[in-house]
């Protein structure tokens, strides 16, 4: 990756319905060209989709947004606990990260009748350990 594609990626970031045009002429290429390094990103994997953010204000699904900072067993692999985790129903993101965890999970929950009933099945069928569960009150928004 160059500078050019740092800088595609950047907008792509602010704004991914950016047209080709736009966003070529905004990093000095081709709409051609910017479209040919933003597929060549696609199918090297640098891009791996593309979503929409969605204000938590005008979710109608409801319910507890909850981040989880997991820690394993020592007898449970990552690639164990990833296959398994993401089976269950409610799990959003999981993001394998530095420092006291190993992982931090992003997860809905309709009330907390279900987020227990998460915690305890991540503990039995994903080989956790230790569980630190904070429920997100609000969003400030997405952050660019």
């Amino acid at each position: 990756m160059d500078r050019l594609d740092r800088d595609i990626l950047g907008l792509l970031q602010q704004d991914a319905r950016i047209s080709y045009r736009d966003l070529g002429a905004r990093v000095g290429l081709s709409a051609n060209a910017a479209a040919d390094r933003v597929r060549r990103m696609r199918r090297d994997g640098v891009i791996r989709a593309f979503t929409t953010v969605v204000d938590p204000a005008a979710d109608t699904r409801g319910g507890l947004v909850v981040f989880i900072d997991v820690t394993l067993r020592l007898d449970t692999t990552n690639e164990e606990f990833e296959r398994r985790v993401t089976e269950l129903p409610g799990i959003a993101e999981v993001v394998h990260v530095t420092g006291a965890h190993d992982y931090l999970v992003r997860a809905r929950a309709a009330d907390p009748a279900a987020l227990d009933d998460l915690l305890r099945r991540l503990k039995r069928e994903a080989g956790v350990a230790q569980s630190n569960t904070r429920i997100a009150l609000r969003a400030a928004g997405p952050v660019p």
